[in-house]
């Protein structure tokens, strides 16, 4: 357990008195209905899947603060994509950036999932929206379907060791996208000089109280929160310590600091092998879904391979870095939208979804 969950589990200590284990068992929930719950939403689609199952599987992509800021409006032959604009968050993406780049998610994987269960179709994107026309065929195998449940942000030290060519080759062509272009860093000298962007980031919006406030809306800091509101950001799921609701606040408040943090994030990205950074060749709703999609069909890519991976936004998010981190990857006339480390090493819990009745218009 390192420093940071330390004094975490002092806060939660402290806080929590003498409540008891009974207290707080009623408290945080259980841990093992968190794994039943999360096995429920990532249950393999059947032969024949239900429009309900193949929205189901479009929101275990990939998004911001894990806000699932989707709708999904079912039409004769089509489902619609719409953005949930209330669950914007206009701190740390303010032009909703990030909003659009998980509809492209959501779209992307409502597509594999259409085409490799027998209806293939067009998937188009209008305005802010996306919209799925089915058809009809053939089943089609696909592993980067099959990865749809397994795929998850792994926000956990990896063992840094290189990824062959040929898996390098396998990222890249799962991504590859008209529009978009991913750049991988596997050089040490570069990863190095994007920790640093990414650690200046980290800084920048650590002491930011607008952005931390707005962070701390989204923290679930245990199971029982987690599975009721079925969104944010779950504490186990990025490795931190299981706490009440009241005893996580007190801890984030008192204890989650910059100086900690920074040192989390360059452990992380140098036990990393490697960075991919994505930019799409233009600034509008439209490029960000098609990052988007890119982005889910790599991140599939990377459980299909059995490894991990997990975003470093950072430099991405405070524009004044993004310059920086453009002239790094070699292109300076496009903004980067997206940059993710990956590697090997362990899994962590999934994060919360909720229904599918909750996100139907």
């Amino acid at each position: 357990m390192n420093r940071r969950n330390l004094l975490l589990g002092a806060g939660a200590l402290a806080a929590a008195g003498g409540a008891g284990l009974a207290g707080w068992s009623a408290a945080v929930g259980s841990t093992a209905d968190y794994d039943r719950y999360s096995a429920g939403l990532r249950a393999a689609a059947p032969a024949d899947p239900a429009l309900a199952d193949l929205i189901r599987y479009a929101t275990l992509a990939a998004n911001g603060h894990n806000t699932q800021p989707w709708r999904f409006r079912i039409a004769d032959a089509a489902i619609d994509i719409l953005p949930d604009l209330s669950r914007r968050t206009p701190v740390v993406d303010p032009d909703d950036h990030h909003l659009f780049v998980s509809l492209g998610c959501a779209a992307e994987n409502l597509r594999m999932a259409a085409t490799a269960t027998g209806r293939p179709g067009t998937l188009s994107l209008e305005g802010t929206a996306a919209r799925y026309e089915f058809g009809r065929g053939p089943a089609r195998a696909d592993p980067l379907f099959d990865a749809i449940p397994l795929r998850r942000c792994s926000r956990t030290l990896y063992d840094g060791r290189p990824l062959s060519s040929r898996d390098l080759e396998t990222l890249e062509r799962a991504a590859n996208t008209p529009g978009v272009r991913l750049i991988l860093l596997t050089d040490r000298p570069r990863i190095n000089q994007a920790r640093d962007l990414v650690v200046a980031g980290n800084e920048a919006q650590m002491t930011d109280p607008a952005f931390m406030a707005e962070l701390k809306r989204w923290l679930r800091f245990n199971p029982r929160d987690a599975m009721r509101t079925g969104d944010g950001l779950y504490s186990a799921a990025s490795g931190s310590p299981v706490l009440p609701a009241g005893a996580g606040g007190f801890a984030f408040d008192r204890f989650f600091g910059a100086a900690a943090e920074n040192e989390r994030y360059a452990r992380q990205i140098d036990s990393s092998s490697g960075l991919a950074v994505f930019l799409a060749e233009g600034a509008d709703p439209a490029h960000w879904m098609t990052v988007g999609r890119a982005c889910q069909r790599f991140m599939l890519a990377v459980a299909a391979l059995d490894l991990r991976c997990a975003f470093v936004n950072q430099p991405v998010e405070v524009a004044g870095l993004r310059p920086a981190l453009a002239a790094l990857v070699g292109e300076t006339a496009l903004r980067p939208d997206l940059m993710l480390r990956f590697g090997r090493g362990p899994v962590l819990p999934f994060s919360p979804r909720r229904p599918v009745a909750s996100v139907l218009v």
